[in-house]
């Protein structure tokens, strides 16, 4: 099952956990009430992820490999990924091997770490702050999933502005 929990304040080795003392672990629930969805699909279940997939519309599909042998431009790769910013769409990965982090931001603007590892598919809404980092194992393969034609483009904070952030912000705000 996935593990999230709220991040300390340390801006040393962005692959550590970074846990609060004592640490401050997060629900499935908390995470949803974000608009963050989470499933465990083991990654020989191919009937389970065609499904969801289906359902959800995805309709495009690449795979990412993070490493310092297979990710052209690495650190500055890793540098983009790391730096706060949104999407107009919501971003899906699904980890085939490795493992890493995404961060996203509570409704108090606090940073909360979601550690990923192979069989989590995570969904994280269109206009939700967030970035990515490997953890210490400075490796991760994920399934990239999108509706129609991908968008690539991270719009970075500050986007208070952007439709996306405002549709997002006005989807927090109804459901509290």
């Amino acid at each position: 099952m996935v593990q999230a929990w709220l991040m300390d304040s340390s801006e040393e080795d962005q692959r550590a956990p970074h846990h609060r003392v004592p640490p401050q672990y997060l629900t499935i629930d908390d995470l949803k009430s974000l608009g963050v969805l989470y499933w465990k699909i083991p990654v020989q279940n191919v009937d389970e992820l065609d499904k969801l997939r289906k359902e959800r519309g995805y309709s495009y599909e690449d795979v990412i490999e993070c490493s310092r042998e297979k990710l052209p431009n690495y650190d500055e790769k890793l540098k983009d990924f790391f730096r706060e910013h949104l999407h107009s769409d919501e971003e899906i990965r699904y980890i085939v091997d490795g493992s890493g982090y995404f961060d996203v931001r509570n409704k108090k603007d606090e940073w909360i770490r979601i550690s990923l590892e192979p069989s989590d598919l995570l969904i994280l809404p269109a206009g939700i702050y967030h970035r990515f980092t490997l953890d210490q194992n400075n490796y991760i393969k994920a399934r990239r999933f999108f509706v129609g034609e991908p968008v690539w483009t991270p719009i970075n904070r500050p986007a208070d502005e952007h439709p996306a952030r405002k549709e997002y912000m006005t989807a927090l705000t109804n459901e509290a």
